[in-house]
């Protein structure tokens, strides 16, 4: 965790801010990033980490996706859409994304235009070995630490000030890593996928 701000909203201004500081403080690259397709957020990042590879929480494409699809549709559409992402290449993934068009754009449109549109930074994760690919395709670790927060912090709805805040947040997370255990990922084998893949960003 390399920090905390605060934000009315998570606008494309308030990101560029947050990576600002990242820089500012010393972060000189960064590799991936992985974030929930918020608006100007890929942006924000380019612009501060141009080399930066954007990829988006494919997690949050199959709930967007599933949002509107009817109750007896969603079983099949999202065993049909699980092909895309469970592809063994971007250009199968683009194989099976028309066929999951041609068999329901016509009821749910809206599901295969978001991924069309979408797609360079949905696939980002085909680039990489499936080691990193399991690490780098959804926010879920992300997502369970901010639940975490939430369960220190919704019993006090108002904060006196925002050092107030930062507190209580700060104090739920030295609770929450004192829980964290050794990672499941074979971080010895991923460090050396990535030393091979961007042999001249990374330094020992």
């Amino acid at each position: 965790i390399l920090g905390m701000w605060l934000g009315e909203n998570e606008s494309a201004a308030f990101w560029q801010g947050v990576l600002t500081d990242l820089k500012v403080r010393g972060v000189e690259d960064i590799l991936i990033t992985l974030t929930d397709n918020l608006n100007g957020f890929t942006q924000a990042i380019t612009n501060i980490f141009p080399q930066a590879n954007t990829q988006i929480c494919v997690v949050h494409q199959i709930r967007n996706s599933a949002r509107y699809v009817v109750w007896k549709d969603k079983k099949e559409f999202t065993s049909d859409m699980k092909l895309i992402y469970n592809a063994t290449n971007r250009e199968m993934a683009a194989h099976e994304l028309d066929r999951f068009a041609e068999k329901w754009n016509q009821k749910y449109p809206y599901a295969i235009q978001s991924w069309r549109n979408n797609w360079d930074e949905l696939t980002v994760f085909f680039d990489f070995p499936i080691e990193i690919r399991k690490i780098i395709y959804t926010t879920n670790l992300i997502e369970n630490l901010n639940g975490k927060v939430r369960k220190y912090t919704k019993n006090k709805m108002v904060f006196p000030t925002d050092d107030a805040l930062k507190k209580s947040v700060y104090l739920s997370l030295m609770q929450i890593s004192k829980k964290w255990t050794q990672p499941i990922h074979n971080w010895g084998i991923i460090l050396n996928q990535f030393l091979t893949i961007f042999e001249k960003r990374v330094q020992l």
